[in-house]
């Protein structure tokens, strides 16, 4: 059953504008993208059990077809729909070239995998958080900011990584710590 859309629901009634995603903090997609991606998915995510399936709907997921051992095709998931596909797009690129969580993710996987593929990733999170967003009222975006990576590394478990490369090498290792 469709669900109408009367009025804007991230809008708040006090300015017309959209909040920046329910938070009082910016969120992933600029407020004049909201209308497009809740054009094209619409606000009733009881189709879509999980995520992954709204990605899938939308042909944002990874295609892996594999037999024997080879890649058959070339990993395509069909055409999905290229409405969503260019919004999705656009707030990808604008959130690449941000400070924060979704622009470090773009800009690491761009740099081993292409610029092209770190869009149609970042696309699919931003997807993601939007289908969070939509489908739970209580949830509130919350960036994890751009050095999450980096905080989330263990330093344990990078000493012990480096050092058992070193011992791949046939160096012998013994560490001190530093005054």
């Amino acid at each position: 059953m469709p669900t109408e859309l009367t009025s804007n629901p991230l809008a708040s009634p006090e300015t017309s504008q959209p909040p920046p995603n329910r938070t009082g903090c910016r969120g992933p997609v600029h407020h004049s993208q909201t209308g497009p991606i809740i054009a094209e998915i619409g606000l009733d995510m009881s189709r879509f059990p999980t995520a992954g399936h709204l990605a899938s709907w939308a042909r944002f997921a990874p295609g892996v077809k594999e037999s024997a051992g080879k890649n058959k095709g070339r990993g395509t998931t069909g055409h999905g729909n290229r409405y969503l596909a260019r919004v999705l797009g656009e707030a990808a690129v604008g959130a690449a070239r941000t400070d924060t969580f979704l622009g470090e993710r773009y800009r690491r996987i761009a740099r081993h995998r292409g610029k092209k593929k770190a869009i149609v990733a970042v696309g699919r999170s931003i997807l993601v958080v939007v289908w969070h967003l939509l489908n739970d009222p209580d949830a509130r975006y919350q960036d994890l900011g751009s050095d999450f990576y980096t905080r989330r590394i263990d330093p344990e478990r990078r000493k012990r990584s480096h050092i058992h490369q070193l011992e791949a090498l046939g160096y012998k290792v013994s560490l001190e710590p530093a005054a």
